[in-house]
């Protein structure tokens, strides 16, 4: 217990989910709570069930139930003047940022030169520039606290093995693995460190195949073969496992950790 006590941090994509896991597992080890989601379908093409205000709220209650405070937020991760706002808000209301969890992102299939443009630019831009808007709102408060602190990313097996189906995703997660390698290089002198988490299936509304999904592997075979075994059951992650993960990387516990993929995949990007 009390392995970020007296910390504060940010977590987006904080209604439900691995977002919720996230923010409950940073309160019960003392963490305050900056929390947003944008409780809105983000895009036509997502085919699963959006997030809604009251599931935000939902976890503000768990943060408050375990006697933290929060701060929260209805806004979108492509909207940088609105995750700004937050912040200042937050750290206004706490007096300190020291944890970063950028974790919102969504989920959507097709073979590359079958999708729409629209369908690629949404995903660069809320899976990539998504997680860019929320490092870049968060730096300037955490360099000028001056307390150091921990980036986590939320990147994908796709962020370091391409999938099948998934092209654009994995783009944009292989992106992230780029921006969280020079974003750790340029805040290392500010003692913050910056890595990425890489899950393979969680148990979410996202995570879980899409009936899109499904009919892609349907349609081609042999791609299931091409998405690699795992190597240790169960077969897939509850928010929880990677909630878990989160934690260590905002710990102190890895306080010489910085500019690495953690894997948190079954043993998938192994084989």
């Amino acid at each position: 217990m009390n392995r970020v006590q007296g910390k504060v941090a940010l977590v987006t994509g904080a209604a439900r989910g691995q977002g919720r896991a996230h923010a409950v597992k940073l309160a019960e080890e003392g963490a305050d709570l900056i929390l947003v989601d944008v409780c809105a379908r983000p895009t036509a093409d997502v085919e699963y069930a959006a997030a809604t205000p009251e599931e935000l709220s939902e976890t503000v209650a768990a943060v408050e139930k375990l006697d933290r405070r929060a701060v929260h937020a209805v806004a979108d991760v492509r909207d940088l003047a609105a995750l700004e706002s937050l912040v200042a808000e937050g750290v206004a209301e706490f007096g300190r940022l020291d944890i970063v969890v950028a974790n919102a992102g969504i989920c959507t299939w097709g073979r590359f030169w079958e999708m729409s443009p629209q369908r690629w630019q949404d995903m660069i831009d809320i899976n990539l520039t998504g997680i860019y808007n929320t490092l870049r709102a968060a730096a300037p408060a955490m360099i000028a606290a001056g307390h150091g602190g921990s980036i986590i990313a939320t990147s994908s097996v796709a962020g370091i093995k391409s999938l099948p189906g998934q092209a654009h995703y994995a783009a944009a997660k292989h992106g992230v693995v780029g921006l969280v390698k020079a974003a750790a290089i340029e805040l290392g002198p500010y003692r913050i460190r910056v890595n990425s988490i890489h899950p393979w299936g969680v148990r979410t509304p996202m995570g879980e195949m899409t009936a899109e999904g499904q009919r892609t592997f349907a349609d081609n075979p042999s791609y299931a073969g091409s998405m690699g075994e795992i190597l240790v059951d169960p077969p897939i992650s509850e928010p929880e496992d990677i909630a878990n993960a989160v934690l260590f990387l905002a710990s102190d516990e890895s306080r010489t950790i910085t500019g690495t993929q953690l894997t948190v995949d079954h043993g998938a990007t192994k084989v």
